[in-house]
């Protein structure tokens, strides 16, 4: 279908619920979304790509053809959603990489089984435990098995392998019991496995009851090295069997929910308490941070996290308030057969857990992340945002700062991928500027910089990527014509504009078009902070060239003027020019009258107050 005929279809659907899957010209799912209403929602997409983000002005641009699945009610479309979402695996969706599934522990078959992760069970002759809650966390109950009654980690193959090679550092470190030797019995293994089983049964007490008759046995018998380590496998199998049902879903009684975006990479986590303790913690990184917002997001993840569960926690606290709260905690309370809630705290111990299972989430990503890597992906997300060419490596920022028509200054500061470059900061004073104007001082800067450039001068030898100035589309348009005048219209140009709160809004283009940077913080930031650095060098120079007319000017040495009075007039008037040709009121209307005829007879002498020549 064409773009319009997409559009048109989208106008006819209904003002019913739904579910909408958009597909390319391979007929492959790319997206599965849900609405409240499908008309509503759907031609969304196909208005003003402007105001998409990047990820979806790619979506869209791929899309062939779309069906829709009408529904009674918000809650089917979300069950629905969730489904389509876990068979599809749609590109432009939000995924866990867990979401096609949750993992079984496997153990081969065989006289040396292995413990090992499996996607799903299987009729393969050997044993499966589970579904887990994540790959990550069964990983962990796996390790955690092997440590607590030592069996082997290593590649090595039984029984071939028995007897050919030393053991291993793992047997030197007491963490294995060395299957690899040939003294080692193979019923010792076999009892080994056999606990382990009955550990994943959650036939626990079995387990360290035997334990701790070979433990107190040992020690009637003064081998107290070997009850020592009894008695550390049983602590070690205690600590297992909490962590397996709490990963396993069946004893957590709350789940808290975190999320953080940062530059490079998202991390989703779900601590699980059990009776009010921690006692394991499930998260999973995205490769790049997601454009939605921070509720649409965890709305997804949440739905695929928890999704076909057979255990669920009673209590699931989220760090946002989302649109399908009340839809995502009747479809879990169903699956489970009983009451599962789903909150978001705003104060107390509750809100207290959500805060440190944020704090988890950021702490991940910035493990995960490098700082190389975040300032790439902010500068890639700049440019995708703007539509540039090129990423903007080099941005160069201008601001302008002026008292009136006196000490016009401006300043250009230099980052490279958001990175401040000091060295290449710049100052200019504005020439031959008989009254303040922005957009001529802007025009005036702009060019001298840039004839600078052709003209090979090493101070501004470097091309920019992206120009930014601190104004609106007017300064951004005045800038641009002085750069196409010298052949340099190709360096695209933006204002940076601010809202209410003196903060940074949007981008702007000439032709007053705005781009919206809010939805990514990590970008928000970075550009508020060269606005902010920007503004901060100009406001620095242009103090330093007023502290150095005050310094020395013809004010010096009137009766009565000192700094403070002198920085009075200054203000008022812009210029001791302008003192120069007030009149006597004029003057007395900013400072004491005294003053005010000190200054006017210096200025006039044997004059009146009128201009008059006082003697005849």
């Amino acid at each position: 279908m064409t773009f319009d005929e997409l559009r048109d279809k989208a106008h006819a659907l209904p003002l019913k619920p739904g579910v909408y899957i958009m597909q390319n010209a391979a007929s492959e799912v790319i997206y599965v979304g849900k609405a409240k209403a499908l008309k509503n929602r759907v031609s969304q997409y196909f208005q003003d790509q402007s105001r998409h983000n990047e990820k979806t002005r790619a979506m869209v641009g791929q899309i062939d053809h779309f069906d829709v699945i009408v529904v009674q009610s918000e809650f089917e479309a979300l069950v629905l959603e969730c489904a389509l979402i876990k068979r599809h695996q749609p590109r432009y969706n939000i995924l866990l990489k867990d979401s096609k599934g949750f993992p079984y522990i496997r153990l081969s078959p065989g006289d040396y089984p292995r413990f090992s992760l499996a996607a799903r069970a299987e009729d393969d002759g050997a044993r499966y435990f589970g579904p887990y809650g994540s790959r990550f966390a069964s990983q962990g109950i796996i390790d955690a098995l092997r440590q607590a009654l030592r069996l082997p980690a290593c590649r090595r193959k039984f029984p071939k392998d028995i007897g050919r090679e030393r053991p291993c550092l793992n047997f030197h470190m007491g963490m294995c019991d060395g299957y690899c030797r040939e003294e080692m019995d193979q019923s010792q293994y076999k009892r080994s496995i056999d606990q382990a089983v009955r550990l994943l049964e959650g036939r626990l007490d079995e387990v360290v009851d035997e334990l701790t008759a070979e433990m107190e046995l040992a020690a009637e018998e003064l081998r107290f090295e070997k009850a020592a380590q009894l008695r550390d496998r049983i602590r070690s199998i205690q600590l297992l069997s909490t962590r397996q049902k709490a990963v396993a879903g069946s004893l957590a009684d709350t789940d808290v929910v975190g999320y953080h975006r940062g530059e490079a990479k998202s991390c989703f986590v779900v601590l699980h308490y059990i009776g009010g303790e921690l006692a394991a913690k499930d998260w999973e990184l995205l490769s790049a941070p997601m454009e939605e917002d921070e509720a649409a997001t965890v709305s997804t993840l949440a739905a695929q996290y928890y999704g076909g569960r057979g255990q669920l926690p009673r209590q699931i606290l989220l760090p946002c308030d989302i649109d399908e709260q009340v839809e995502l905690a009747r479809m879990l309370t169903e699956a489970v057969g009983r009451k599962v809630e789903v909150l978001t705290p705003q104060r107390g111990a509750k809100m207290e857990l959500v805060r440190l299972a944020n704090e988890n989430a950021a702490e991940e990503v910035l493990r995960a992340t490098t700082a190389e890597e975040r300032r790439s992906k902010l500068t890639e997300a700049l440019g995708a945002l703007l539509g540039l060419e090129e990423l903007p490596h080099r941005i160069e920022a201008f601001d302008i700062s002026n008292t009136g028509s006196s000490d016009i200054v401006a300043s250009m500061t230099v980052h490279i991928d958001g990175r401040p470059l000091k060295r290449d900061y710049r100052h200019f004073k504005l020439k031959d500027m008989p009254h303040a104007d922005d957009y001529a001082s802007m025009e005036q800067v702009v060019e001298r910089r840039f004839r600078r450039y052709l003209d090979g001068d090493e101070k501004f030898s470097e091309k920019p990527d992206l120009l930014l100035m601190d104004g609106g589309a007017g300064q951004v348009k005045v800038a641009w014509e002085a750069m196409a005048k010298l052949g340099l219209g190709d360096i695209p140009v933006y204002g940076m504009v601010k809202d209410g709160r003196h903060r940074t809004r949007a981008l702007v283009a000439g032709d007053g078009r705005e781009i919206g940077i809010q939805a990514n913080q990590a970008l928000f930031a970075m550009v508020g902070r060269i606005q902010e650095e920007t503004h901060r060098f100009a406001i620095e120079f242009h103090r330093q060239q007023q502290a150095g007319h005050l310094k020395g000017s013809a004010l010096d040495g009137i009766p009565g003027v000192g700094p403070t009075r002198k920085a009075q007039l200054l203000k008022h008037f812009k210029s001791v020019r302008a003192v120069k040709a007030a009149a006597l009121d004029e003057l007395a209307a900013v400072v004491p009258k005294s003053t005010a005829a000190a200054v006017y007879h210096h200025f006039h002498p044997g004059k009146d107050q009128e201009g008059r020549d006082e003697t005849p």
